[in-house]
């Protein structure tokens, strides 16, 4: 097709990558009040201009939660009875956790080969570039899009998404529309175009020790006082054993449902530990269907300078990642009873949710609609993950907005997009643009369902 090889094109002569390098140079880190400032300057410069250029009403909406930034909402209405298309992507990225390799400046977008260089180069300002290139090369293709747009930038998904579900749920009607497509996290890998269609969900768990205040000599209190350290190994080995198998019926979801099973049977994970984890899933059942308990952080004394006492103390950071159908609200119940029962009541245990899990189901027409559109573009097979295992605010859409949601990403897993180095690989970038204009095509002229 003519508009898919403008699409090609676009990225082959390095007017993509041009405009990528102007939005890597904004320091837009949502932890950081000057990252605040950068961010205002990349709404107002970068992403206002951009909608406005594609026809759209932009309007900015303060935050209700202090914790989080402001909202920005492009809207192109082009008929009462046209399908209305949903798109989503954040502003802010993650600040400097170390030092990028020599040659490389985090708001400087370098090429080395096929990876392109720049802090949210893959998170996420790469990847909501393409979405929107695609809409502005469909848009000067055809001279309309052929369907509704609405397209919402929130500013604070690397902190936890502050505010966004409260703004959702008061603006109902703004936001309303018959299917979210967006784009964030990684594909399979880099070689494979993935439909994602939610995001397990996270709790974290604080397990707390606090037996007295000091430490105790190890060899006149050795044998007679509680150690706090072995406690909580011992607590925490309960819980979730050597070998990554979660011990507690109430932290595993009731089932693996029999669709998301047959999406995930031909999905190879070739990273896989042998032996970790439950070994009656295969490894896509576990990182994309199954709950997983994970030790984030363990101490007690120092270990870079221990001496001969007994610690005081011992905590650990826990953290559950766990698919839609978990019951979240049991988890810190039956942690409580299942230390109780195993003579643990020392150990405190604290739980908080930090983001929630939601997918669409995979039997949803907009999936086979979707999958269908870009199989016949893409240059592999695309999988079908019924959800990716990070997180992302996918239940926004589902649970406040009732929509179904289509996750393209246009990253992959080595992109490392928290880390120093972040970076895009080139061929992803031509493909996503290519399956990403292709969609948007599709959808002006058949999409599956009516509004809901």
């Amino acid at each position: 097709m003519e508009l898919l090889d403008q699409a090609r094109a676009h990225v082959d002569s390095g007017a993509f990558f041009a405009e990528l390098a102007r939005l890597v140079a904004y320091p837009t880190v949502s932890d950081a009040p000057e990252g605040r400032a950068a961010i205002q300057a990349y709404l107002g410069e970068v992403l206002t201009p951009a909608l406005t250029g594609l026809g759209c009403e932009v309007t900015q909406h303060a935050n209700s939660d202090p914790a989080g930034g402001p909202f920005l909402v492009g809207v192109r209405t082009e008929g009462e009875g046209l399908p209305t298309l949903l798109c989503y992507g954040h502003a802010d990225v993650v600040g400097e956790a170390g030092q990028w390799r020599d040659g490389l400046d985090p708001w400087t977008l370098t090429a080395d080969g096929d990876r392109w260089y720049g802090r949210g180069t893959a998170d996420n300002k790469g990847q909501h570039l393409i979405n929107l290139t695609a809409l502005r090369l469909l848009l000067e293709a055809r001279g309309a899009l052929g369907f509704n747009l609405k397209f919402l930038f929130e500013t604070g998904e690397e902190i936890g998404s502050p505010g966004l579900t409260e703004f959702a749920a008061q603006h109902k009607e703004l936001l309303k529309a018959d299917v979210l497509v967006a784009s964030d996290g990684p594909r399979l890998d880099a070689a494979t175009p993935t439909l994602f269609l939610g995001a397990r969900g996270g709790i974290r768990l604080t397990l707390d020790a606090d037996l007295r205040p000091d430490a105790s000599h190890s060899g006149n209190w050795g044998g007679i006082l509680r150690n706090p350290a072995t406690t909580l190994a011992a607590a925490i080995a309960s819980l979730v054993d050597g070998h990554g198998r979660v011990q507690v019926p109430e932290l595993l979801p009731p089932e693996l449902p029999d669709n998301v099973r047959a999406a995930l049977a031909d999905v190879v994970i070739d990273a896989a530990d042998e032996g970790w984890g439950d070994q009656t899933l295969t490894p896509a059942e576990r990182l994309y269907g199954w709950n997983t308990l994970e030790v984030l952080a363990l101490g007690a004394g120092d270990p870079a300078r221990p001496v001969n006492a007994i610690p005081g103390r011992a905590r650990a950071v826990l953290q559950l990642r766990y698919v839609a159908g978990t019951d979240v609200d049991c988890v810190a119940p039956a942690i409580r009873k299942h230390l109780d029962e195993r003579g643990f009541p020392m150990v405190g245990v604290q739980a908080d949710a930090t983001f929630l899990a939601s997918r669409t189901p995979v039997d949803d027409p907009w999936v086979s609609w979707a999958k269908s559109t870009l199989d016949a573009v893409a240059d592999n097979p695309v999988v079908l993950l019924p959800n990716f295992g990070g997180g992302l605010p996918n239940h926004v859409f589902t649970d406040v907005l009732g929509l179904a949601t289509l996750w393209l990403p246009h990253s992959y897993p080595g992109c490392l997009q928290h880390a120093p180095d972040e970076h895009l690989l080139a061929p992803v970038a031509r493909e996503g643009l290519v399956l990403a204009t292709a969609l948007f095509d599709a959808f002006s002229s058949a999409p599956p369902t009516p509004r809901r």
